[in-house]
This record gives structure tokens, C-alpha cells and sequence, in this order.
């Protein structure tokens, strides 16, 4: 497996933006598909956004897409997901995940988490 460590959550006001990143270790990072997830008080975790193994395909959930951007760095083991327009709604716990091969969205699907970053979107 995978470990992966990520950083940059925090309180942004909403139309605010945020950029999360995910380092990786202990495997070859670019046999890996990579993907955020988010689980919001009281709710499920949700795929979020996804990036295949090799970068050229990326999923977004509906909800996010147009206003997120997930892209990946295999020199340096990272993903970044920058967060614009951000809305109260957005306010979860952001996951990184990893597998390997290609790209699903099923959390199941997924055998790497990181700890996981809070962000908070205030009104």
C-alpha cells in the first residue's frame, strides 16, 4: 500500500477558495489512481474528484464539477485539489485516496486513505 499524508484544509468564507494537497509514499505513486473523498457531518463519504493512474482522465461528482480542479505531479508523489467558488456545502472532511490500476469511485475500490483535512466553508 500506499501512505499518503495530506495538508491544506482550513475556514475560507464562501466564493473563497482552498488548495488541498496529498504526498504520497512507499510505492510507486504512478501505478496509482488517486481520488478525494469527503464525508460531511452527519452524511456519507462521497467520491469528490478522481484522477486516473497516468493523468489523462479526471471524474468530478456533479456537485463540484466546474468549480474544482484535481490534478496530479508523478515526479513529486502529489495531488492537489484546488477548491474555487467554494460553498457552505463543501464544509466536510476532505480524504485522499489511492489504488492501483485505473480510476473507480467507489470507496470500496480504494485501499490507501490518508487521515483526512477539515474544511470548513462559513456563509
Amino acid at each position: 500500500q500506499v501512505q499518503l499524508v495530506e495538508s491544506g484544509g482550513g475556514l475560507v468564507q464562501a466564493g473563497g477558495s482552498l488548495r488541498l494537497s496529498c504526498t504520497a509514499s512507499g510505492r510507486t505513486f504512478s501505478d496509482y489512481s488517486m481520488a478525494w473523498f469527503r464525508q460531511a457531518p452527519g452524511k456519507e463519504r462521497e467520491f469528490a474528484a478522481g484522477i486516473s493512474w497516468r493523468g489523462g482522465t479526471e471524474y468530478y461528482h456533479s456537485s463540484v464539477n466546474g468549480r474544482f480542479t484535481m490534478t496530479r505531479d508523478n515526479a513529486k508523489n502529489t495531488v492537489v485539489l484546488e477548491m474555487n467558488s467554494l460553498k457552505p456545502e463543501d464544509t466536510a472532511v476532505y480524504y485522499c485516496a489511492a489504488r492501483s490500476g485505473g480510476l473507480r469511485p467507489g470507496q470500496a475500490d480504494f485501499g490507501s486513505w490518508g487521515q483526512g483535512t477539515q474544511v470548513t466553508v462559513s456563509s
